[in-house]
Order: structure tokens, then C-alpha cells, then sequence
């Protein structure tokens, strides 16, 4: 395991790298986009297909694992929720984003590579445990709330076909397919042949770098416009309440120590960029999912440190 404070110089500097290449000219707005696309598309479905095919879960508890994790979203889901319709007199609408915002961490771009340098291929496996479920839970959620309390603003869709339209996306997405590939590839018992494998391992070791780079890129393209206080509520929320609510969790289920310490740490990434596609497809809260990843993402260089701190005072 690196140092936590080398990983972390080492990952935030990427990010900012990427964010100062937008920011100088040198290279292009839609630059960004582009290596986001290549790494969400291409090496990060490619890194959790080899991970998938090759890991042994035997030591891991995945229950135990998604109970304390998603307690801790509910939590904070919900604690947003409220402090978005009832302190900032936002409609409920919003209140979803916000909630969604609040609890939704960046386990992707961020997460990867950062997992990868504090905790290497084991903490990245118990990782690709949550994310395994993290995106069908929390977006299948988020259609849910909006087909329940904003059918008469979602474009005249009933719930039954935003939950398709949602299906139709889930199947779809390349992160998803690099798992379920992963999976079958692992249990029909098949050896890679040598040139796949080359080929697998040259995309899947730049997932990481790029999904970085690129991260500060669309940083710099999304920035900071309006609700710049209940963003930042969402984003205290998101860096101190949701990773609070994972180690207590994680101490009570009795998770094993790595496991409780990639749990902790996943709780204290900052939001990622889904938030504000799905406020973007729902015609509300854009400026606040916005803020709330930009916001959030340099000041977690500070509050991640601590919270993986206090996980590995806690579990050794």
C-alpha cells in the first residue's frame, strides 16, 4: 500500500493537470468528454472485466459490505433531502437531485484509481463489489422517486416507461457489460488466450490515469454557476455525514479490516458527475448536481485524507 499522502498528491494532482489544461487553452473543451467517453467506454469496462474474471472474492462479505454502504446513502439521501425542501424551500424535485447529489460518490473516475493506490488489487476488488450494484440501486432509486413525485413534469412518461427507458440504459452501459462479461467469463472456466490477455491488460492499466485527467477536464467545463449554498450543503453532507455513517456501520456490522477501510474510504469520495446527467434529463436541479461535484472534489483531497485516517485507526 502507497503512502496516503503520496496517493493522494498523486491523484489530485491528475486531476488538477487536467483541470489546468482546460483552463490554459491547451487543450480543447470537448477534450474532456472525449477521454471521459474512452475511459468510461473502453479502459474502466476493460479494468472491471479482468478484475472480474481473475479476483477471488472468498475472503469478502458482499451483504455486509452493501449493507453498511447503502445505509450510509440512504442516511445522507434522506438528511438531504430534507435540508434541500425544508431549509432551502426547494420543491421535491429538487429534493431528489439534492438527495442523489449528497449521496452518490464518485467510486468510478475518482474511486479506481485512488483504491488501486491506497489499498492495490484487493481493496480495488472489494471496491468493484459496491460498484457491481452501485449504479442500478441508486439511478434505479432516483427514476423511481422521479416517476412517483414528478410524472407531471418528466415530459408526460409514466413511471412504467421511465423505468424502461432506465432498463434499456442499465443493460447498455459499458460498466455494467464489463461486469456481467467479467463474470461470465469467470465462472465458464476459460483461460485468456495470450494476445487478449496483452490486449486486455495495455487499455485496463491507463484506465485509471486517464479517468483522472479527463475528471479535471470536465471539471473545468462544468464550473460553478448559482445555488452555490445549497450545493455546498450537499457538499458537507457528502464529505463528513455519508463516511461518518459508513465507519459506524462498518464498526458495528464487524467488517473485516480492509474491508471496513474501502467502505469508509468510498464513503468519503466526492460526488461524481451522474448527479447532474440525471438532473440534466429531469429539467431540474442542474446547477446544484454541478456545483456539488465541483464544489466537492478539491476540498475531498482535505476530508478523504481524514476519514482514511480514522478507518485505519479504527481497523489497524
Amino acid at each position: 500500500m502507497e503512502s496516503l499522502a503520496g496517493t493522494l498528491a498523486f491523484v489530485f494532482a491528475l486531476v488538477a493537470l487536467g483541470y489546468l489544461s482546460g483552463w490554459s487553452g491547451l487543450l480543447k473543451k470537448d477534450t474532456g468528454a472525449a477521454l471521459t467517453d474512452f475511459a468510461v467506454s473502453v479502459a474502466l469496462p476493460l479494468l472491471l472485466f479482468r478484475t472480474m474474471a481473475r479476483a477471488d472474492f472468498a475472503g469478502s462479505l458482499p451483504a455486509a459490505l452493501w449493507l453498511c454502504y447503502f445505509t450510509a446513502v440512504a442516511f445522507t439521501w434522506i438528511t438531504a433531502h430534507f435540508v434541500i425542501v425544508r431549509f432551502f424551500g426547494r420543491d421535491t424535485r429538487a429534493g431528489i437531485v439534492g438527495g442523489l447529489s449528497a449521496g452518490f460518490s464518485n467510486l468510478v473516475l475518482l474511486g479506481f484509481p485512488f483504491m488501486l493506490g491506497l489499498y492495490g488489487q484487493e481493496g480495488f476488488e472489494v471496491l468493484s463489489l459496491i460498484v457491481s450494484v452501485h449504479l442500478p440501486i441508486m439511478i434505479g432509486t432516483t427514476v423511481l422517486l422521479f416517476g412517483l413525485f414528478g410524472r407531471s413534469e418528466n415530459g408526460g412518461m409514466g413511471l412504467a416507461a421511465i423505468v424502461r427507458d432506465f432498463l434499456v440504459k442499465l443493460l447498455t452501459n459499458s460498466l455494467i457489460i464489463g461486469i456481467l462479461a467479467g463474470l461470465i467469463w469467470r465462472f465458464s472456466g476459460l483461460g485468456m488466450p495470450p494476445l487478449m490477455e496483452r490486449l486486455v491488460d495495455a487499455l485496463a492499466n491507463v484506465a485509471g490515469t486517464i479517468a483522472l485527467f479527463a475528471m479535471g477536464l470536465e471539471l473545468r467545463r462544468y464550473g460553478i454557476s448559482g445555488n452555490v449554498r445549497p450545493a455546498a450543503a450537499m457538499t458537507g453532507l457528502k464529505l463528513v455525514l455519508m463516511p461518518a455513517v459508513a465507519l459506524a456501520m462498518a464498526k458495528l456490522v464487524g467488517l473485516p479490516p480492509l474491508s471496513g477501510k474501502v467502505v469508509v474510504t468510498a464513503a468519503a469520495l466526492p460526488c461524481g458527475v451522474n448527479p447532474y446527467l440525471i438532473a440534466v434529463r429531469f429539467g431540474t436541479g442542474q446547477a446544484l448536481a454541478s456545483n456539488a461535484t465541483t464544489i466537492g472534489t478539491p476540498l475531498a483531497a482535505l476530508s478523504t485524507a481524514f476519514w482514511v485516517a480514522m478507518a485505519e485507526w479504527v481497523f489497524g
